[in-house]
């Protein structure tokens, strides 16, 4: 399968404005604490009955890390101390408890995911408990057929981590690895030898773990296009199912650890421009198939098909295949999505000691789609999933007319259309090559809140 995306670098730095992800429409921006435990109860008992009774997907966060990643934007706790993970994962077992309460053990669980931090951060003992308390409240396969998959570091894995991990039920695996370049790994303060890489890759290869991930990111301090394309030829030649390959967003205004950061070390915003699209060049040209959204992956895996089949999904894990699934995340500001609802737990390890010291769910806020909600999550999902959109099925869904409703929407439209961004036709919207790396700005324009948000992102780009 050979794919076509077209760089054009003076489209992109006009263009490259700051947007959302869209790992959510509406956006976390529009979360509020008016909803509550109460109300999430409510919904999560209706998604129980008949038709709404999906499958279950299940997030846990574990925020745990033992060195500091100078360029990382994630909610994280960073101590030496393995034992501050006790009372975290007593608190994460009572919460398994009471989510497990809420849905009906019928329901299967398609897909677990356990990110952070460093999930490996905690030992052998407490990841086999925090597995067995998840078994015991809610119904996953026995057999390897749901997708369990984690986030792993490979200096944090040891001799028998990775079997434990497979033992336990994981089947999938994504490995943090940014940039082979030791002079780029000082400055960002990750040392991870690309043998360490290589020896968990082959490892995992070797127990069965399927759709292997490599992260990497552009834009970090002393990347240039020679080096960067230097590691990404180690990375083809390990041959991952699955790169994503990250901007690197510098606000350290919003993330401490980015302080550390010397500005002046960055590459120029020229130089980060190449690197993408001699990124972009290599893995097309390595036979990979770009996803959208900073995501490769593999002809024959499951992102791939899953695109090309039409039922790619994206949430708050990224591009996903199960998208029929209600999402419960437990831990620290986990994120869940059940029947037509999100909801985030609270921030902080007080709060989330407290809440459920006093036998509550840590909910901190959320929000209930409404039907133009409903209908414009529909669109974006498929624009960014797929980079089309045929009008029909989104009138026969929602009983709209597409034109009638999206008016406006399709007059902003037509610049890009004249830019060669994308096609408008009777049928729908055909996002072109050349816009694949444009679609949040594409997906902007139906976004019915963006206006409001005082929310300062990343760039498109």
């Amino acid at each position: 399968m050979k794919q076509t995306v077209k760089f054009d670098a003076a489209l992109i730095r006009r263009y490259d404005k700051s947007g959302p992800r869209y790992t959510s429409y509406p956006t976390a921006i529009q979360f509020h604490e008016q909803f509550n435990e109460a109300r999430y109860r409510e919904i999560a008992a209706a998604t129980n009955t008949g038709a709404n009774a999906r499958p279950l997907s299940l997030y846990f966060h574990l925020p745990f890390c033992n060195t500091v990643c100078y360029y990382c934007g994630c909610n994280k706790i960073v101590t030496k101390d393995r034992s501050r993970a006790a009372p975290y994962l007593e608190r994460l077992h009572r919460e398994v408890a009471l989510q497990g309460e809420l849905f009906d053990r019928k329901r299967a669980v398609d897909q677990l995911h356990w990110g952070g931090g460093t999930p490996t951060f905690i030992s052998n003992d407490e990841m086999r408990a925090l597995m067995e308390q998840t078994r015991k409240h809610f119904n996953l396969y026995d057999d390897d057929s749901g997708e369990y998959s984690i986030e792993v570091d490979p200096r944090e894995v040891g001799p028998g981590t990775l079997p434990l991990l497979r033992e336990l039920g994981f089947n999938r695996l994504s490995m943090g690895v940014q940039d082979f370049n030791a002079v780029v790994q000082k400055a960002v303060n990750r040392i991870q030898p690309k043998e360490k890489t290589l020896e968990v890759l082959g490892e995992a290869r070797d127990l069965g773990f399927g759709s292997i991930n490599m992260d990497l990111i552009y834009g970090l301090p002393h990347q240039t296009v020679q080096t960067f394309t230097d590691t990404l030829e180690q990375v083809i030649a390990a041959d991952p199912d699955r790169l994503s390959v990250f901007n690197y967003a510098h606000l350290p205004e919003m993330f401490k650890p980015q302080r550390r950061i010397n500005v002046e070390d960055l590459p120029s915003p020229e130089e980060k421009l190449n690197i993408l699209q001699a990124s972009i060049d290599m893995l097309i040209g390595a036979g990979y198939v770009y996803i959208g959204m900073d995501h490769f992956a593999k002809p024959e895996d499951e992102l791939a098909v899953a695109q090309r089949e039409g039922s790619l999904y994206r949430n708050f894990q990224g591009y996903s295949t199960h998208a029929s699934c209600d999402m419960v995340g437990m831990g620290v500001t986990a994120i869940g999505s059940i029947g037509n609802s999100f909801s985030q737990n609270v921030r902080t390890e007080d709060e989330y000691y407290q809440a459920l010291d006093q036998q509550k769910l840590p909910l901190l806020r959320g929000y209930e789609l409404n039907a133009d909600d409903l209908l414009r999550r529909e669109v974006i999902s498929q624009l960014i999933c797929h980079f089309r959109l045929e009008f029909a099925a989104i009138e026969q869904q929602f009983d709209v007319v597409f034109a009638e409703y999206f008016a406006d929407e399709l007059a902003a439209l037509a610049e890009m259309q004249e830019d060669g961004l994308l096609t408008i036709s009777d049928r729908g919207i055909e996002v072109s090559p050349t816009g694949m790396l444009l679609i949040r700005n594409i997906c902007m324009v139906f976004d019915a809140y963006l206006s409001q948000r005082k929310q300062r992102y990343s760039k498109v780009i």
